[in-house]
């Protein structure tokens, strides 16, 4: 019997159920490997350093896209409150006008409308609905208001996936690119704002 024909074929043979193509290492652990290692989907496979560079340089750029998702969205609010206010809406709620009560709505001769009182059902007997704050927005601007948030939770969760290979150079990054985002786009302050503590301080992490 001829065992050297065998011993040609020795690494030959695929074990069924055994994988043949490149495989991507689980971290559950702070970590800097570089190659085998897999971001989010197993086609996006790093098989050398070059590819983890640009892999990195492809995170940091989608770090700073959230964060012009973030700015396009203040920018988008401020366009739909400008148009909405030139054509006189959002101003009579904020005056308590058109409510139907005595005085402009008002049934304890304060500053307080009577959609707002708490006191308003005990003063008068009857059941007083709440209205809700803010002005009706037209479908198209809710539709857009809609798109831009939807893209911003789901880029948000995406690079959360990223940061979850705890692989020491994807995080760094990550914090890189919305850092890098935020210096971009966030380059104006409403000092009222601050103050005042209605400042929006949503990160990566809140939506």
């Amino acid at each position: 019997m001829n065992h050297g024909d065998h011993g040609g074929h020795g690494g030959g043979h695929d074990m069924p159920g055994m994988p043949t193509g490149p495989t991507c290492t689980m971290n559950m652990l702070w970590n800097t490997q570089i190659e085998d290692t897999c971001i989010v989907f197993r086609s996006w496979h790093i098989s050398s350093t070059t590819a983890f560079v640009f892999s990195c340089a492809a995170v940091v750029g989608l770090g700073v896209l959230y964060e012009w998702l973030r700015a396009a969205q203040r920018t988008l609010d401020r366009r739909i409150a400008a148009t909405l206010s030139a054509q006189g809406k959002g101003k009579g709620l904020a005056r308590g006008e058109g409510t139907g009560g005595v005085g402009g709505g008002l049934v304890s001769g304060r500053s307080t409308p009577e959609y707002e009182s708490e006191e308003a059902g005990l003063l008068t007997g009857s059941l007083v609905p709440k209205a809700r704050p803010g002005t009706l927005l037209p479908v198209s601007a809710r539709a857009s208001r809609a798109a831009l948030y939807g893209a911003s939770v789901f880029l948000s969760f995406f690079l959360m996936l990223v940061f979850m290979t705890y692989n020491a150079y994807l995080i760094l990054a990550t914090v890189v690119g919305a850092a890098l985002g935020h210096f971009v786009f966030s380059t104006h302050m409403d000092i009222d704002a601050v103050l005042s503590g209605g400042a929006d301080g949503k990160g990566m992490a809140c939506h």
